[in-house]
């Protein structure tokens, strides 16, 4: 199924193309001596899926699957700025892998079909719009805080670094004279409704551009004269503008700064974060940045290939959320207001995704941007009435919760948890159709004739499913709280997912308003909003990540629940079921989608974790770096999720129900992986052995009852020790 990864890479000497996929395994030392940078490979999700076996059916032509949708480029850890190249305008990353041609470096990117903001090329001689450029991936390197092309049209080397807030271009021309920039400022990932740009100086230019609700504001100052600046449609559509550069030698540094703000913070953000510094100073310390996040954890004992997938699955966990306030602490908040507050104002979370483990890895690695980013939620809050969402769910619930629970608590947790109650109680918020979930107890679906893969409904089990577990993660909060009146009521609620289990099939299924069951009923077929959300009942019908022992009775008991299980894994998907957004099978789970994750951990509640393990090590194996060129995932990495899937599933926990303050414990795919703690503090999980079937786990040298560790060890510190056989 996967082919041997080619990790090309170009270097101001000499281009170099070496097999990375090697059997020994490489130590711990080797790794350290390498960085842990050298080991990124920001490609990885950029490539496509193609095979109809591995995808699942056969896509229509000129259809793309959604495999990754992620981008290379440098950015520094939940930026700003990320400095990207676009080879194509809506797409989900505004980069794929198999275009040949770059339109242009961005400055923001997320890859969910927005931003890519500010795009700028160097373009040279008689060139003429479309302005564009054929390159060679022989000649395309990357790592977390740098990216390198060249432009083979315009004959430019383009090097590319960053801060938090701001860009560094640097260009080196072939040719000495006809040297210009292309501010391209009519394009981006979403509508463009307005730009603007001047000349301030002979060095400066300034502007903006409109994209929905965002105004991106822009600072640039180049080390050569601007000559001219062109302005060609004047803010209209298929405008732009081109800076005519002063002949000479010397490469071209063009430094910007951006703004969510004003100009003048665009211009104070360039400042302060990069002044007068040259090229390799800020390509340095973006390594080091990146190094000493990476750093937290050390893995040993795994192959070449799967330490690559390892740093660069931890890598893209952290691009997003994506800073928006500016270096003097001003932001504008969800009114449009310039406010000014002692904390850093993040983008949301993509909660629908990310709650799931993302955001858990975030709040162990990162606690003071968790607590900025919390912060960022209660403001929001504070001024509709209600923590926001991101696309289905009420995710904001655990994450909030199992963060408090893990002991950050440097937030207004009161605050939080009205808001949070707003958003579980009152109708207008977050929650639709949150008054028919409380009478009823599940939120129905209307009675639809033929319904389709792209029907759009309300999603009803989808949503009743997620309410009940929201419901757990504030019932948590109430509970550590003292609330013990809205304690009862949301624990009650959390055991809603029972009123959508049609005992009839074993299956979550549909409802109409007058509580009959949805029929005709196939549970093989995807639907995108009706009945479920992106999902069919077989990658829903195993959620229940708060109460899985009451499922497995649900199920009618182990046995039932087991072989529902197996039925899960090996039924096979039928190839005429095309959804663009569920692709990449083991039977009906589909890896592609973040929906059924929590599935493949669902052997333990049957105590038989070796099964789980099999699927587990399945998916680590072979969904992961796929493709011709070893570069695709098997579906979208929705701002990080799938990638943190990876790294707690390869090093051997997995947060399972992310509001409470504990880990599953698996077997990793190293032989020793080391949590590197504040204080000195050390977290290790060791496999003395290659054995794959879990037979006990040791916790300080005690035996653990269960399969679960408490987080408190990620304060403390600890060792893990698992026998195997």
């Amino acid at each position: 199924m996967r082919k041997t990864i080619v990790a090309c890479v170009f270097s101001v000497i000499l281009f170099s193309c070496n097999n990375s996929k090697q059997d020994e395994p490489e130590s711990s030392a080797k790794i350290k001596e390498k960085a842990y940078t050298s080991l990124v490979n920001p490609f990885i999700g950029t490539a496509p899926l193609t095979d109809p076996d591995f995808i699942g059916y056969t896509p229509p032509e000129n259809w793309r699957v959604w495999a990754g949708l992620v981008f290379p480029g440098s950015s520094l850890p939940n930026a700003m700025v990320q400095l990207s190249p676009i080879t194509e305008y809506g797409t989900g990353a505004g980069y794929q892998y198999e275009d040949t041609e770059i339109l242009g470096f961005a400055h923001t990117n997320k890859g969910h079909w927005n931003l890519c903001n500010i795009p700028i090329l160097p373009v040279s001689g008689n060139s003429k719009a479309p302005f564009k450029s054929t390159f060679s991936h022989e000649k395309e390197f990357a790592s977390p805080g740098y990216y390198e092309v060249y432009l083979d049209d315009y004959d430019v080397r383009v090097r590319l670094t960053s801060t938090l807030r701001s860009g560094f271009h640097q260009y080196s021309f072939e040719n000495n004279s006809g040297r210009k920039i292309l501010f391209d400022l009519d394009k981006a990932n979403n509508g463009v409704s307005q730009w603007e740009i001047k000349k301030n100086n002979d060095s400066v230019v300034s502007g903006f551009q409109r994209v929905g609700g965002d105004k991106v504001h822009f600072y640039a100052q180049t080390n050569v004269k601007i000559e001219e600046l062109d302005v060609i449609g004047s803010g209209e559509k298929d405008g732009y503008a081109m800076l005519h550069l002063q002949d000479g030698e010397q490469p071209v540094n063009l430094k910007i700064g951006i703004s969510y703000v004003s100009i003048e913070n665009a211009a104070e953000n360039l400042k302060l974060e990069i002044g007068k510094s040259g090229f390799e100073d800020i390509k340095k310390k973006a390594d080091m940045k990146w190094e000493n996040l990476l750093s937290t954890i050390e893995v040993t004992g795994g192959n070449e290939q799967q330490n690559e997938l390892f740093y660069s699955s931890f890598y893209r966990s952290f691009l997003w959320p994506a800073l928006r306030s500016d270096v003097n602490g001003e932001f504008k908040n969800v009114k449009g207001e310039v406010v000014k507050k002692d904390f850093e104002y993040y983008t949301n979370p993509s909660f629908w995704d990310t709650y799931r483990n993302k955001l858990v890895l975030l709040s162990i690695v990162s606690p003071e941007v968790t607590t900025d980013i919390i912060k960022s939620l209660i403001n929001k809050g504070e001024n509709t009435g209600f923590i926001p969402t991101f696309f289905h769910g009420d995710h904001a619930a655990p994450f909030i919760a199992g963060t408090y629970l893990r002991g950050n608590k440097d937030f207004n947790i009161e605050k939080a948890y009205q808001l949070l109650l707003n958003n579980a109680y009152k109708e207008g918020g977050p929650r639709p159709h949150i008054k028919e979930y409380i009478e009823k107890g599940y939120i129905s679906d209307p009675d639809v004739e033929n319904p389709g893969v792209e029907t759009k409904a309300k999603a009803g089990v989808s949503k009743t499913l997620e309410y009940a577990y929201d419901d757990y993660s504030v019932a948590q909060l109430a509970k550590a709280l003292g609330d013990n009146q809205k304690y009862e009521d949301l624990i009650d609620r959390s055991e809603n997912y029972i009123n959508v289990f049609d005992t009839s099939t074993n299956f979550m299924r549909g409802r109409l308003e007058n509580g009959d069951w949805i029929s005709p009923f196939n549970p093989e077929h995807p639907y995108y909003e009706y009945m479920y959300r992106e999902a069919n009942a077989w990658q829903v019908s195993f959620y229940a990540p708060h109460d899985m022992p009451e499922l497995v009775e649900l199920y009618g008991g182990k046995n039932e629940f087991e072989m529902k299980l197996d039925s899960l894994f090996s039924v096979p998907w039928n190839p005429d079921y095309i959804a663009r957004n569920v692709a990449s099978f083991i039977g009906q789970y589909s890896h592609g989608n973040q929906p059924d994750h929590e599935a493949a951990f669902s052997y333990y509640f049957v105590d038989k974790p070796e099964k789980s393990q099999k699927i587990i090590d399945n998916i680590l194996e072979n969904f992961y770096g796929v493709g011709e060129e070893g570069l695709a995932l098997p579906g979208m990495d929705d701002a990080g999720e799938m990638s943190a899937w990876y790294v707690f599933a390869a090093s051997g926990l997995y947060p399972l129900s992310p509001a409470d303050p504990e880990y599953l414990v698996t077997v990793p795919i190293f032989e020793k992986v080391t949590w590197n703690l504040p204080g000195n503090k050390t977290l290790t999980i060791k496999r003395p052995n290659s054995g794959r079937k879990l037979k006990n786990i040791m916790v300080d040298q005690q035996d653990l009852e269960g399969y679960f560790i408490p987080h408190n060890l990620f304060e403390t510190g600890g060792e893990v020790e698992l026998v195997t056989e």
